[in-house]
Order: C-alpha cells, then structure tokens, then sequence
C-alpha cells in the first residue's frame, strides 16, 4: 500500500446523499479476484447509457473533473453492502481522498485498509467545498494527514480527526498484511522453535 502523508488533487463534487456501494460499483463487475481493474467500471450506472456510450452530463466524464483524485461527496457515503470492491474501485480510478459528513462505516473502515483517506467534515464545511468546487475550474485540495488538515490555494483550512492507529497506518502505508510482515522475523523464529 503506497503511504498517504500529503495529496493535492483536483476535487469532483459528486452532489447525491446515500451512495450507495451498488452504485459506486454495481454488481456485476464483482467477478474480478484482484484488487485492480475496478477503476473502469466506478459509478458505472451513472457514467454510462445501457449501450455504453458516455453520459456526459454525469460529473465524472466532464473534461474538468476527469481526472479528480479527491471526491466531495454527501451523507451516508458508502451504505448499503459491505463490498470491499467499492473502495477498490475509487482507488483504481484515482481517488485517494473522500470528504463528506458522514460514511457507512464498514465503507468508512475498508477504505483505511486499502490506502484511501475519508475525512468527516460538518455539513457546513462540506457545503462550503461543493461550492468552490462547482465555482472554480480545477479546484484543488490539498490534505495533509501527519497536521490533518484540509485547504485550498484561497485560505480554506479545515481541521480533521483521524484515529491515531489508522493515521500511522496510513503515513506508514501499512495494510493488515504490512502490519504483520512488520513481524516477519518474530513469525519466523516462533515455527522455527515449533
């Protein structure tokens, strides 16, 4: 898992509450045993017609938000079943950053352990982004989680709590297994003594 210390990205606003994780990656796609590949098929229903021709009005196949690496998003981000496959599919297509006031929390939990850092921000603070977000082209966030803080090129800064395990594990780009491997040599002594 590749460490997350400070990203700066563009912000797509994706302006719906209850996403659910059907919708980030619809079923279908589900049939894949890597972690990789997802990234096309991300909010599939809504980027694309059922003959596949582009939608171009959905958010995501705008020229200015194509390329977004953090998402703003509403309530409830993430509900619905507990796929790991959706945070797999936001970090597949680019996404390292997902800001909204409130997630799902198996969602919430699998997108630690897979290198993607959501941050809760107030209703109000998130309002205030989707603003400048839909007000300015390219618009970007920068976040850093060793002062977890979120701002902008224009004096916003938002300040973020994040669980100090999951803060280290992901500064330290640290998966389960990473974690484990981190014992590799105790592991090793242990069957080596059986």
């Amino acid at each position: 898992m590749n460490p997350f210390v400070i990203h700066t990205g563009v912000a797509a606003p994706l302006d719906r509450v209850n996403v659910d994780t059907d919708a980030i990656i619809p079923k279908q796609f589900l049939k894949r045993i890597e972690r990789s590949g997802f990234g096309q098929f991300l909010f599939y229903e809504w980027r694309f017609e059922v003959d596949g021709s582009t939608i171009d009005s959905f958010i995501l196949n705008t020229p200015e938000y194509k390329d977004s690496t953090v998402l703003l998003a509403r309530n409830n981000f993430g509900c619905g079943s507990s796929r790991e496959h959706a945070p797999w599919a936001l970090l597949d297509y680019g996404f390292r950053v997902v800001i909204a006031p409130s997630f799902a929390d198996i969602f919430y939990n699998n997108c630690f352990k897979n290198g993607i850092l959501p941050i809760k921000l107030s209703e109000e603070q998130v309002d205030e982004l989707f603003k400048r977000a839909q007000g300015q082209k390219n618009y970007q966030l920068t976040i850093d989680l060793q002062e977890q803080v979120v701002k902008d090129n224009d004096g916003l800064s938002y300040p973020f709590e994040v669980d100090s395990y999951r803060r280290y594990c992901l500064l330290n780009g640290l998966d389960d297994i990473g974690i484990t491997l981190q014992y590799e040599d105790k592991i090793a002594a242990y069957e080596a003594r059986r």
